[in-house]
């Protein structure tokens, strides 16, 4: 069996569908997987580390919104359509699987072209505009909340949860400890601005440790592509708070360690942190993200943090409330544990057994 991944440009897209690779290898150990993804996201790098075989395409951004560079963009789906086609003829795969991303629309429209199936996942609570366009010619269209099954046929559409890779789930707090230094007698607030990292939450990090010196020890992951002077001044200031550029092991011992996770909205990040029954704290992105957060604040699953109107001291301020509020703590770690299950594997597998019927 031969699957074809594709997503990228950020992270998003790419996780769920590495838990999905995952459920396929154990079941069938002989699969090959290639991976089509962007020339300059961060998909490359991880890929070569796990050894998939990665093709990039040109790629343009679907915009809802007159630009002049909608122009250029269409120009560059039109070539990815062609590597597409060319890509496709060379490795022969049994199926598509894509959890959206504007560089898969290319594939799935290639993929549909040749007669070969296609399972788009949808991840976040709104649609978006490459998954609308690449539903209609899928096989299988699966979502992470229940709610959104509605929004596509009904007659190929299904509730899966979201899938969640196994290694995530395996971290161990002595290993933590030791890996990061922590003191046993001082609660653990791991924090993420995602797989790029993010300006705005490492200035909100740096200035809520100025008031959580002596409550909590802070772990945050500052992302390379971020300039790294303020949080390396921090460090050297503040004994309790350690900053890292990029995870890659440490990623699944921190989240264990962690008593609250502070973090951005996107969705495979969410369904990382609900599958640990972790409490979160969420400061989106504007856009999608902000989707995704409102719903659980209104289901009382996670903290809302505005990155515009909030600041480090109104973070630090709901860190410590919930520090101080074991019931609180409890309450949101386990209706985010409910809302976003993780997909099981035997669902996941039924998917896999009907693409290749």
């Amino acid at each position: 069996m031969k699957v074809l991944l594709s997503g990228g440009y950020t992270l998003g897209p790419v996780t769920p569908l590495l838990a999905i690779r995952e459920t396929i290898q154990e079941k069938y150990p002989e699969a090959e997987f290639v991976w089509v993804g962007t020339k300059t996201g961060p998909e490359k790098k991880l890929f070569e580390e796990i050894n998939i075989k990665f093709i990039p395409i040109t790629a343009g951004k679907f915009r809802r919104y007159l630009s002049l560079v909608n122009i250029f963009d269409i120009v560059r789906v039109i070539i990815g359509f062609f590597q597409s086609l060319k890509i496709l003829w060379q490795e022969n795969p049994d199926m598509c699987i894509s959890a959206g991303g504007f560089v898969s629309v290319p594939v799935h429209l290639a993929a549909w072209i040749f007669g070969i199936p296609t399972w788009i996942h949808q991840q976040d609570i709104r649609i978006g505009l490459s998954n609308r366009i690449m539903a209609p010619l899928s096989r299988v269209v699966t979502t992470s909340v229940e709610k959104n099954v509605k929004k596509f046929s009904q007659r190929k559409t299904l509730w899966l949860g979201n899938p969640v890779r196994q290694d995530i789930l395996q971290g161990n707090k002595k290993k933590a400890q030791e890996i990061f230094h922590l003191k046993s007698d001082l609660p653990v607030v791991f924090a993420t601005g995602g797989g790029t990292g993010s300006i705005k939450v490492n200035q909100m990090v740096i200035e809520a440790m100025q008031h959580l010196s002596g409550l909590a020890q802070i772990i945050h992951l500052s992302g390379k592509e971020r300039p790294q002077e303020l949080v390396e001044r921090a460090q050297k200031h503040f004994s309790d708070y350690q900053v890292y550029q990029f995870f890659t092991e440490e990623m699944k011992h921190a989240y264990t360690v962690a008593d609250i996770v502070v973090s951005r909205g996107g969705f495979g990040t969410l369904s990382e942190i609900a599958a640990l029954g972790k409490v979160a704290i969420i400061i989106p992105k504007s856009g999608h993200q902000e989707d995704n957060v409102e719903f659980l604040e209104k289901n009382k699953a996670a903290i809302f943090v505005n990155e515009i109107t909030s600041s480090g001291l109104l973070l630090a301020k709901i860190i410590r409330d919930l520090l101080l509020n074991k019931e609180d703590q409890k309450k949101l770690s386990t209706n985010l544990h409910a809302l976003l299950p993780v997909a099981k594997k035997v669902d996941i597998m039924h998917v896999v057994e009907k693409l290749l019927k």
